[in-house]
């Protein structure tokens, strides 16, 4: 019993501080669903240009995945955090340059940047979270780490559309009787909006890195045989639950992040008297704190419920709910749509912890394979934009829908293990 407390203070820390950085990460992702419609305006964008907003971000994750697995294989779970808060850090200095030249490449190459430096720190985060315990527990701890996290998502949406968007629209027809002269000047002064935020999240994440440099962490030893510590994707690709969950985490993020990067541009469909962008994005903040609820609720009932019943309830649930967002209008679309967050919630965690059962050695491989799934953040958006600006924004979350119903095959068979090494 005291042997089990010690190892309860020695992971304390260490806990706080991971989660503290799922909280940063997560702020600084959902401040993108509020960058798409104001870069939208500043760099004269169509719906799928600033969609791409997204898929510099989200690419970078499927980019850099394997890279940084390797790395912290290597090298270690402190290193890698380290190294992502740096590169993190450089991507959101980046801002500063790209609003001053009002360049929309430089912009991405920043976000792009950034989300590799977030791919280090998830690929080192989620497995860390789940090994520092009782592994029974491990579902219900990330779903804890993951309800943290959520508060950065909450909160994100209402501080960006503080920061960067009107309490008024402007619309759009004063804005194109603007002369040449005005237009440049307006445009640049939104351009610039983006500086203080960015730089505010780079000195931040400098900081965390000292803090986590300085720090006393567990080494994490998942093997007493080194020969069995194999960095191989031969053998993963051995568990088809596996390789199936990679296409549950593209399937569920491409959804999430589609739904949200939209939402203001759905809003703003409606033609809801008084709805402005800004308030528009309090719809997101909604949910974001639903997701957040959904994730302690679900902290609790992962005790007690099988996880893949969860992730199927949630599934469907999430497909209900985005069918009544497109057949109906005004404010009951809007709280339809905001309402997949409480449904949504715990997807990722029991899609992550069903998707590495079984695997071993090979859990650090898997959860490299496991984050390049959220490419579907990078796909599904653009998909979105393309089908928004040739038939309108309510068509294109059909394709949500479609990822759910994936997710739901997932939760009733796919998630079972048929094969062992």
């Amino acid at each position: 019993m005291d042997s089990i407390k010690h190892k309860a203070r020695q992971y304390l820390v260490p806990l706080l501080v991971v989660m503290s950085l799922m909280f940063l990460w997560n702020m600084s992702r959902n401040i993108n669903d509020i960058l798409i419609p104001h870069l939208k305006r500043a760099c004269q964008l169509t719906d799928f240009q600033s969609s791409l907003v997204q898929s510099a971000f989200f690419g970078a994750y499927f980019l850099m995945a394997l890279p940084a697995g390797l790395y912290i294989h290597r090298k270690g779970y402190r290193a890698g955090m380290i190294t992502g808060l740096l590169v993190a850090a450089l991507g959101a200095a980046l801002f500063f340059p790209a609003a001053e030249i009002r360049s929309y490449p430089l912009f991405l190459l920043g976000l792009f940047i950034m989300a590799a430096g977030f791919t280090f720190l998830e690929v080192t985060a989620t497995p860390y979270i789940a090994i520092l315990g009782d592994p029974k527990e491990a579902s219900s701890r990330l779903s804890l780490s993951a309800a943290i996290g959520s508060v950065g998502s909450t909160v994100a949406p209402y501080i960006g559309s503080l920061l960067l968007m009107h309490k008024e629209d402007i619309p759009e027809k004063v804005i194109q009787g603007y002369s040449s002269t005005q237009l440049q000047t307006f445009l640049s002064g939104e351009a610039n909006m983006v500086k203080l935020p960015y730089l505010t999240l780079a000195l931040l994440f400098l900081v965390m890195s000292i803090v986590v440099l300085l720090i006393k962490m567990p080494v994490i030893k998942e093997t007493s045989d080194p020969s069995a510590n194999k960095y191989s994707f031969k053998n993963v690709f051995k568990f088809p639950h596996t390789m199936l969950g990679v296409l549950a985490v593209f399937s569920y993020l491409g959804a999430e992040v589609g739904i949200v990067s939209f939402m203001i541009r759905y809003a703003q469909s409606l033609h809801i008297p008084g709805l402005s962008g800004q308030k528009a994005a309090l719809f997101i903040s909604l949910y974001m704190g639903l997701v957040l609820a959904g994730r302690l609720a679900g902290a609790l009932l992962l005790k007690k419920i099988k996880p893949s019943n969860v992730l199927l309830i949630s599934s469907v649930g999430a497909i209900v709910l985005v069918v009544l967002a497109i057949l109906t209008t005004g404010y009951f679309s809007l709280f339809s749509l905001a309402l997949v967050g409480l449904f949504t919630s715990v997807m990722y965690p029991v899609i992550f912890t069903l998707s590495i059962k079984g695997l071993g050695d090979y859990t650090k491989t898997a959860s490299s394979l496991l984050i390049m799934g959220v490419v579907g953040g990078a796909v599904i958006p653009p998909l979105m934009g393309l089908v928004s600006d040739q038939g309108g924004i309510r068509l294109a979350y059909v394709l949500p829908v479609i990822c759910y119903i994936y997710v739901t095959y997932y939760a009733i068979k796919g998630f079972k293990i048929k094969n062992k090494l």
